[in-house]
């Protein structure tokens, strides 16, 4: 697509996600509940050229996929960084992935379970899934259903330290026979499709795992590094922070019709997302660049010089400031924190359940403005980080959406935060200075929300160390640095995460008690910001199963984004997902928000 198409898209975007509402902007968990994919606005430039007939499969040759945050591994339990789950998702599937419209589509099951052909129990407390025949591991022996068994019993071990927060309502797996498993929940869920769902999610192979369950996961170097899978490649190479590479599966199910058709695979790690555009876009030397954080007016006239496409969709990826509910430097921590050793416990003197100080500061930022310069009509200000159709309204849509830096002031000095000794920094009513270090990874438009963002606060009295590190580091899920997302040895940090799937409840389970990374769990759980509050637990169980359609439910889920979005998280802006594809790239479709971009590589051609 050229420039003055794009431009039109994106102009439409706009229009898609202003109908929305001022508040609702695709959030970084899933969009809302499984029932309402209607209200989930997903827009891309598409790839509508049908894949090419191919011959035998492996035959295209290598497929050169840049991704700037580089894979650290390829064991999707242990990572939720994207970058990692993107690597380990050519090689490992799971039973179900979602569609560009957030429609579960079956992989390794046979169809998707319903109530009407007997999948989904009628009291909605178990869903059962039959494998499809004849699915090979890479390594020629073939998947059953202990595989997924095993797969619940080594994510569900806490010693494990998996990031993944699928499991959280499942009581038991069990395998039927060798092509069945049932999956019985702790109560009825009306939307079943978190369990093995999406690139989060996969089955892993119990043959090659079975050392590797609890504390022994993150050693097991070779597992994590070139995990068994059913999936389109295998791993052959992995050079943590910089290379992966691929070569076609030999026993994939699809190799018959001529799937994979690229041989082998590189996924290419360094530089910036600039470089990464310029290498698809103006070069012409690469044939996908991932996740591209790029300034509109840059973007663009890469796009001019036809070599390649930029594809934008919009789901659930929001762009936020993380306020850590515990205090990085506590002695001793609380007891929910982990080691005595780690800083990582106590009560956070500025954040913890402070929503007159979370309110100042989000008043300060002018989300208009972080919007035009990072993301144009590719992005769109957002008060939540869940902004799916009605489900994004929050009680502070009236004055997030409008800087207000009188009005933060006067808040601030009603509450007793005063700047006691002039030196232009207030302090808190116990009186510990407005001061503390955030951090970002290392990126051009993140770097430009940190001064924006520093500007914006020094007005109201509050002083900010902007820090920024490797995004290799930042979101590397092993957590071998401090730096990484998981630890979060400091008090602010900025990000984006994202939902695989359709599922409110999927998505905001992650931010339970239990869901807290910790020392003890090896930094898994998916609760970066320690938010812990046994009222929000008890909201998030009343809702996973409460009916889809019960009209009490929107509500609730007004009461849980408010919970979380008013003290421990600050939405700023719903980002398009931005990539873009060398034009002899066939077969992509539409940009997938709900699931990996690779979700589909199987069937990717290159034209001549």
């Amino acid at each position: 697509m050229k420039v003055s198409k794009l431009l039109a898209l994106l102009a439409v975007m706009a229009i898609v996600v202003a109908a929305c509402g001022p508040g609702e902007v695709a959030d970084t968990t899933a969009p809302e509940d499984g029932a309402t994919t209607e209200a989930t606005d997903t827009t891309a430039a598409t790839d509508t050229t049908e894949p090419a007939v191919t011959g035998a499969a492996g035959e295209g040759g290598n497929l050169l996929l840049l991704q700037w945050q580089a894979p650290s591994q390829a064991n999707s339990y242990l990572s939720t960084g994207t970058k990692d789950l993107l690597a380990g998702s050519l090689v490992l599937e799971p039973l179900v992935e979602f569609d560009p419209e957030g429609n579960p589509v079956p992989v390794l099951a046979a169809e998707i379970p319903t109530q009407e052909n007997g999948g989904i129990s009628e009291d909605l407390t178990q869903i059962t899934y039959t494998l499809k025949e004849g699915v090979m591991w890479s390594d020629g022996t073939p998947l059953t259903a202990n595989d997924v068994v095993f797969s619940w019993e080594y994510c569900s071990d806490e010693a494990t330290g998996c990031s993944a927060d699928s499991f959280v309502s499942v009581a038991s797996v069990e395998a039927v026979d060798d092509l069945t498993v049932t999956i019985t929940f702790d109560g009825p869920q009306p939307y079943p499709f978190i369990p093995f769902s999406a690139y989060t999610s996969p089955v892993i192979q119990q043959a090659q795992f079975a050392d590797c369950i609890g504390a022994a996961a993150k050693a097991c170097t070779e597992q994590n590094f070139a995990p068994i899978g059913t999936g389109p490649y295998m791993v052959t190479e992995l050079r943590p922070e910089d290379t992966v590479l691929y070569e076609a599966n030999p026993n994939y199910r699809g190799a018959a019709d001529g799937q994979p058709f690229f041989g082998t695979v590189e996924i290419k790690g360094g530089g910036d997302a600039e470089a990464a555009a310029r290498s698809v876009l103006e070069i012409g030397e690469a044939d996908y660049a991932w996740n591209l954080q790029v300034a509109p007016e840059i973007l663009l006239p890469m796009e001019a010089a036809g070599n390649g496409t930029v594809f934008v969709s919009f789901g659930s990826s929001v762009e936020a400031i993380r306020l850590n509910q515990t205090d990085p430097d506590a002695d001793p921590p609380s007891e929910y924190q982990g080691e005595p050793t780690d800083p990582t416990g106590g009560m956070n003197p500025y954040f913890y359940q402070n929503d007159i100080l979370h309110r100042a500061l989000s008043m300060a930022i002018n989300r208009d403005e972080l919007t035009a310069v990072g993301y144009g009509e590719t992005g769109e200000p957002a008060c939540t980080n869940w902004p799916v159709g009605d489900e994004a309204t929050t009680s502070f849509d009236d004055f997030c959406l409008t800087q207000d830096i009188e009005g933060a002031n006067a808040l601030l000095d009603e509450n007793g935060y005063v700047d006691t000794d002039g030196d232009g920094v207030r302090e808190t009513p116990d009186g510990e200075p407005l001061s503390w270090v955030f951090k970002t990874s290392t990126n051009a438009v993140r770097q430009s929300f940190q001064d924006l963002i520093s500007g914006y606060w020094e007005q109201i009295g509050v002083e900010t160390d902007m820090q920024n590190v490797d995004a290799s580091l930042f979101f590397d899920g092993t957590c071998a640095s401090d730096d990484c997302i998981w630890k979060f040895f400091q008090d602010v940090e900025m990000y984006t995460s994202s939902s695989s799937g359709p599922d409110f409840v999927g998505y905001y389970q992650g931010n339970t008690c239990d869901q807290i990374p910790t020392s003890a769990n090896n930094w898994g759980g998916g609760n970066i910001e320690r938010y812990c509050n046994p009222e929000f637990d008890a909201l998030i169980a009343e809702l996973g199963q409460m009916a889809l359609e019960d009209p009490g439910r929107i509500d609730l889920i007004h009461q849980a984004q408010d919970m979380l979005n008013s003290t421990a998280v600050l939405a700023l802006v719903n980002r398009g997902t931005v990539s873009a594809f060398a034009n002899s790239i066939q077969g992509v479709g539409t940009l997938n928000p709900w699931d990996s971009e690779y979700w589909n590589i199987e069937e990717w051609t290159r034209s001549e």
